[in-house]
């Protein structure tokens, strides 16, 4: 299934629960879905726990 298949129907999701339940289940849905996301690059090896993890300083680990 090519990503554009699957954007359409991330975004279909997304305007069927704005239409039906409003805000709250509009926001809901994007953030469950951005999860699973992340969750389905970590089972297919595209990410490692590492990345969330890993300081932005200088890269030796050690605190400035």
């Amino acid at each position: 299934m090519s990503m554009a298949v699957v954007g359409m129907i991330a975004g279909m999701a997304l305007a069927f629960a704005g239409y039906f339940g409003g805000f709250g289940a509009f926001l809901l849905v994007a953030a469950l879905g951005a999860v699973g996301f992340i969750v389905g690059r970590f089972l297919d090896g595209d990410l490692e726990p590492g990345d969330f993890f890993r300081s932005r300083g200088r890269g030796d680990g050690r605190p400035r």
